[in-house]
């Protein structure tokens, strides 16, 4: 076990926090991690109680939250616990690390749930579907898998759509108002902050993109009439 102490944060709530997070059998930095197949991955996950839920709902498959916020992982390790549940992990890393976690081709979904929307132009690059970012979700997935975005800022998701649509995406399933429309369940499960903006009357917006399609090499030589 560790102590709160060994960590030099200045609070004291905070270093309680750490110290839950490197005791939890489901917590795992980036250097405990065998990189390995998942079923879905959360990114920038915060608490991971989505992912929770998610893993509660289809025991069948495994499910990895991601955040950089040990903190806040946490209290979703916490929660899987709790329920008994052995199917979720909780990973403290950054997005543009994925490709050391993950085997590519190996993921079927890539949730990103109320990301940070960095609104000032010159922050752009630190968005998280920037296409810097699609690369590389798009080579975890499998041919036909998910990225799955969810979000309340309009000029944020717009922004996103159209990354998703200059990178190549395919756009599978959209909506502007998702807690109105006929969605699949799995997409209304709503975060603490997304119950809390719902009251205020802000919705949430949803799409569902595939990744662009993939051309071997032997297609594209057969196509120039090679070979």
């Amino acid at each position: 076990m560790i102590d709160p102490n060994d960590f030099v944060i200045a609070r004291r709530r905070k270093k309680y926090k750490f110290a839950k997070f490197a005791n939890s059998p489901l917590c795992f930095e980036l250097d405990e991690w065998q990189k390995t197949a998942a079923d879905v991955v959360e990114v920038g996950a915060g608490t991971g109680l989505y992912s929770v839920e998610l893993a509660r709902r289809h025991p069948e498959s495994s499910f990895v939250a991601i955040d950089v916020k040990a903190d806040r992982l946490q209290k979703g390790a916490y929660a899987a616990e709790a329920a008994g549940l052995n199917n979720v992990r909780f990973l403290r890393a950054r997005a543009d690390q994925l490709a050391d976690c993950f085997t590519a081709g190996s993921v079927s979904t890539v949730w990103l749930t109320f990301a940070d929307p960095f609104p000032k132009r010159r922050s752009s690059g630190r968005r998280m579907t920037h296409p810097t970012y699609l690369a590389i979700y798009g080579k975890l997935l499998k041919k036909d898998g998910s990225f799955i975005v969810k979000h309340d800022d309009p000029a944020f998701f717009s922004w996103s759509l159209e990354q998703l649509v200059e990178q190549g995406w395919h756009i599978v399933e959209l909506s502007y108002d998702l807690h109105e429309s006929d969605a699949q369940d799995d997409y209304k499960i709503m975060t603490t902050y997304e119950a809390r903006w719902k009251e205020q009357g802000r919705l949430t917006h949803l799409v569902r993109a595939e990744p662009p399609r993939r051309t071997s090499r032997r297609s594209v030589s057969k196509a120039r009439g090679e070979g």
